[in-house]
């Protein structure tokens, strides 16, 4: 019993000091790879840096403790972190501290989803999303992954637009007119360190190389070159009247926000109150608000689109302060520095008297130093109504990702996996990694197979992994100040190369064309509606269920004949000719009220097709289910056959099916000696007396007969 509550008890049986110092060297060499990884995956999901070391911190552990896969490395993955950002973006702006709260938020929320159906034992729901839908998911979600980092790569900044692939067209657009070189370089640097380290020796953590190479190359050549300034300082009206605009047009959607969210309110009291005057006029309110709101938003969107398009030469003044003019445009006999600058603009309004101008390229910045404040996240029941679709399927993404990954290492090492287990472990890992400030977590692929290959013996790798985390946090924040942006985006795009799986369209195709219809189909829904990527996996959802649902309705029904292989076998599908006397009828499936009056119109075409017909045997073998409706069905079917003259006999009827026959009294109007236990026992007692008189040469139910 404490085995099952608290599983990680099972690691001590015959657990020694070798073991542990293994389980040791595993889990500090994941770590090696989780830090630099999870500060990647957090700026995927919209979240700053350093937010995915506090999902390294406790998830890890959490998830070892309580899961049932010992290999299992459980934080931040690149799947998770984009549907994070794609759930969030409608309520808050990226990055703002409603966004991080929201984002905490949704992993209590998952952790809760996920740890209901663990304590519910229904892991098995996670077979909605088939491996169609999912490999046709993966593969889209990797490129939307790799494009979505091509901003960070080229040093351009633009806004997100309504769809992800409007969003790559704007950023190849600002690439071709302005691409950071040393940013650009940064991150081929770093793609190249990882490629080849990775084809030299795997054992390497490349990641780790990459980001120590190009941090010390950062902080040496001063790769982040900002100045805060004076709007004084910039030297064209035209920049100084844009930046007047922008400010006004940010400064004024506050009070709107509060007047759309008064008549919000008093639309709801209207609806109460049962009133449809007041009703009406509170829309009317709400409506002009939200359309002043949208107008306002894009004005704002002009505006920063005009401010990051302009670019300025810097000049020394003569009292040794910058001065900023547009390229092109400043004094003609000063002496211009080389750099290249731009002013930093978000969503927020520019402070007139600390304008940033930045000359160089994007860096972390600043880590906090220390543990995240352990608290409960804020409870907000309209965000959760919101959130909790994609809170349902993060939670199965997530869990199946975990699985899968914890399956393939479970075959090698012969490790006994329980899902349900497993659903608790990522359940509390997320439920608490959200007191500890962590957004939504899952398994990991890559590091999963760094900590089987370094050798880990038990979930303690994970807890040690989980401490090289805080001594992070404790002592070396600071060491991560001049990380350059551009290669968090380029572990971020090594990363999920892996994800891409073009044999999984031709994999699926070749087991079912409908199977490759439906994972295309995902793929291409999922690439056009992001960032929308909900819409992507309902829509193959639904094409999975109603192909089930066909198929289910529209069973196969196959006529008998005799193959080379001595078999009984489908005729149409063999080219095999069939017998004029006797139809020897296969029903493939559970006999239920979907498909019950499909088999009644199967067995009247046969009868009106075949005049010689005397004698229609069913095969029962494939029928493992039957219902109310279907033994109704096959109560008409013997009353019809035999009110036509035509006998009906049964074989192969399992012991389920035939405890419904003898209940409802089936079994008396079919009669015992109409019920065969095998087909070649039917086709011997029946075939002598159904070809009495007959024209038939060779029958081919006992002989071979191929179609002219």
């Amino acid at each position: 019993m404490l085995s099952r509550i608290f599983p990680f008890l099972d690691w001590f049986r015959k657990y020694d000091l070798g073991s542990f110092r293994v389980d040791a060297i595993s889990g500090v060499t994941v770590a090696l790879v989780l830090i630099p990884q999870s500060m990647a995956y957090a700026q995927l999901a919209g979240l700053p840096p350093y937010y995915g070391l506090y999902a390294s911190f406790l998830p890890p552990m959490i998830a070892a403790l309580f899961g049932s896969s010992r290999q299992l490395a459980t934080g931040p993955v690149a799947v998770v972190s984009l549907m994070t950002s794609a759930s969030l973006e409608p309520l808050a702006t990226a990055g703002s501290e409603a966004y991080i709260a929201y984002a905490i938020l949704l992993a209590l929320m998952v952790g809760a989803f996920q740890l209901s159906l663990g304590v519910l034992r229904l892991g098995l729901v996670v077979n909605f999303l088939s491996h169609p839908v999912m490999n046709g998911f993966t593969n889209a979600a990797a490129i939307i992954i790799a494009s979505s980092q091509l901003s960070k790569i080229f040093g351009v900044y633009v806004d997100k637009a309504g769809h992800h692939y409007e969003t790559v067209i704007h950023v190849v657009q600002a690439a071709f007119h302005y691409t950071h070189w040393p940013t650009l370089l940064m991150g081929a640097l770093a793609f190249g360190i990882m490629y080849s380290l990775k084809r030299i020796s795997p054992r390497i953590p490349n990641v780790l190389v990459a980001v120590v190479v190009t941090t010390l190359m950062s902080w040496a050549m001063g790769f982040e070159h900002n100045a805060t300034v004076d709007i004084s300082a910039i030297g064209s009206p035209q920049a100084r009247q844009l930046i007047r605009e922008f400010n006004d047009a940010v400064s004024a959607l506050p009070p709107l926000a509060e007047e759309r969210t008064r008549a919000t309110d008093a639309l709801d009291q209207a609806k109460s109150a049962d009133e449809t005057i007041a009703v009406l006029d509170a829309q009317h309110d709400a409506s002009v608000v939200g359309i002043r709101i949208e107008r306002l938003k894009h004005e704002a969107h002009q505006f920063r689109e005009q401010i990051r398009e302009l670019r300025f030469d810097g000049y020394q003044g003569p009292d040794g302060a910058l001065q900023f003019f547009v390229k092109g445009e400043g004094p003609s006999r000063a002496q211009k520095q080389g750099r290249t600058w731009r002013i930093k603009v978000g969503n927020n309004t520019l402070r007139e008297d600390q304008l940033l101008m930045m000359g160089g390229g994007a860096v972390v910045g600043l880590v906090p130093t220390g543990l995240p404040f352990l608290s409960v996240p804020k409870i907000n029941p309209k965000v959760i109504l919101h959130l909790f679709p994609f809170a349902a399927i993060i939670s199965l993404l997530g869990f199946m990702e975990a699985i899968s990954i914890a399956k393939a290492m479970a075959a090698k090492t012969g490790q006994r996996l329980d899902p349900n287990q497993e659903l608790l472990g990522q359940g509390f890992a997320n439920i608490l990694g959200a007191i500890g400030k962590s957004y939504p977590t899952s398994g990991s692929f890559s590091r999963s197979a760094v900590n089987l290959q370094a050798g880990a013996v038990s979930g303690l790798s994970s807890v040690f992994t989980s401490i090289a985390v805080v001594i992070v946090l404790l002592f070396f924040t600071p060491l991560l100040y001049h990380l350059p942006q551009s290669v968090l985006a380029a572990v971020i795009m090594m990363a999920v190369i892996g994800l891409l799986n073009v044999s999984g369209f031709i994999h699926a195709w070749q087991a079912q064309w409908y199977d490759g219809v439906i994972s295309v189909v995902t793929f291409v829904c999922t690439l056009w509606f992001a960032p929308h990527l909900d819409r992507g996996i309902m829509v193959g959802v639904v094409l999975s269920l109603l192909v089930f649902l066909y198929k289910s309705m529209r069973p196969t029904v196959a006529s008998l004949s005799r193959h080379e292989d001595e078999a009984l076998r489908d005729a149409v599908t063999f080219g095999l000719r069939e017998c004029s006397y006797i139809d020897m009828v296969r029903f493939d499936g559970p006999l239920f009220f979907a498909n019950a009056s499909y088999l009644e119109d199967q067995i009247t075409t046969r009868m009106m097709k075949k005049k010689s017909l005397r004698h229609i045997i069913i095969v029962g073998n494939g029928i493992s289910d039957i219902d109310a409706t279907g033994q109704e069905a096959l109560s008409l079917i013997v009353d019809r056959v035999r009110s036509a003259g035509v006998d009906i006999s049964f074989t192969g009827i399992n012991e389920s099916v035939m405890d419904v026959f003898k209940r409802t009294h089936l079994f008396e109007k079919i009669g015992s000696d109409h019920i065969y236990p095998s087909r070649e026992k039917a086709i011997c007692l029946i075939h002598e007396k159904a070809h009495q008189e007959s024209e038939e040469e060779t029958c081919p139910l006992t002989t071979v007969c191929r179609v002219a």
